[in-house]
């Protein structure tokens, strides 16, 4: 037997680092996986990859039809949804006085209502089918303090959080525990971009703050997408019943509370 044998799940912006990670952990537990993404051509190619338990389904999640679409797929496919993994989100950096409000609004439409409106359609899900079930929010280190060049992003995180409290506070008396994983810097393809932003807005070197902010991290590194999945597969499980609200940081001791 392993933890999450018979649950289904579905993880938005799956086709790729972070949640293909957490698609791949959820799987070895024994589950079955829809991998949501915008990238359709990339998710269908690791879910041939990885087998008859994981299959993969076209997901914006800024747009409320192809989010229920992608709910009613799931369903059709596995009869259920168990598990929603909330991971979808875009990084964006900028002094306050060169924000835009073009780049304010793709951030908040894809970090913060992308989570609350997926959120909210595999709820009713959930509700309906009876039997509870488990959502997990992708918050950050960065949604716990404000930093000088990255407010919009940090701003979306901090009410990822928020929205996971209020969430969990309405839904857990149908049974459905609300939580969320705040990871710290973690190393993947999505750094090229990161390293770009602050190239541009601190003149460094291609490449130096990536080594600088994995020197700054206690444990000694950068985060790996698989320094996740243990708490990612410990949410979904049994064994966090009575878990209820929280954000667990996993970030190699960046942020202590």
């Amino acid at each position: 037997m392993t933890r999450l044998d018979g649950k289904c799940a579905l993880i938005t912006g799956a086709a790729r680092g972070i949640g293909l990670a957490f698609a791949e952990a959820y799987i070895r537990e024994g589950a079955r996986v829809a991998l949501a993404d915008i990238d359709i051509d990339r998710a269908r190619t690791e879910a041939d990859r990885l087998g008859e338990a994981a299959f993969a389904v076209e997901m914006d999640v800024t747009r409320q039809q192809s989010i229920d679409a992608a709910v009613d797929a799931t369903v059709t496919r596995f009869g259920q949804i168990d598990i929603l993994i909330n991971n979808a989100a875009i990084f964006t950096a900028a002094p306050i006085v060169e924000v835009t409000r073009a780049d304010y609004a793709r951030c908040f439409d894809i970090n913060v209502a992308g989570t609350l409106f997926t959120l909210q359609a595999v709820a009713r899900h959930m509700i309906e089918r009876g039997g509870g079930g488990r959502i997990i929010n992708m918050a950050s280190q960065a949604g716990r303090r404000g930093e000088a060049l990255v407010g919009v992003y940090c701003a979306s995180k901090a009410a990822i959080i928020s929205l996971t409290q209020s969430a969990a506070l309405n839904l857990i008396r149908h049974g459905i525990n609300v939580n969320a994983i705040a990871p710290g810097v973690v190393d993947g393809e999505h750094w090229d971009g990161v390293d770009a932003f602050f190239a541009k807005y601190e003149g460094k070197a291609p490449g130096q703050k990536k080594r600088e902010v994995g020197e700054a991290v206690p444990y000694g590194r950068m985060g790996r997408a698989s320094d996740l999945t243990g708490m990612a597969v410990f949410l979904a499980s049994d064994e966090a019943e009575y878990i209820v609200a929280q954000t667990y940081n996993v970030d190699g001791g960046q942020w202590m509370s």
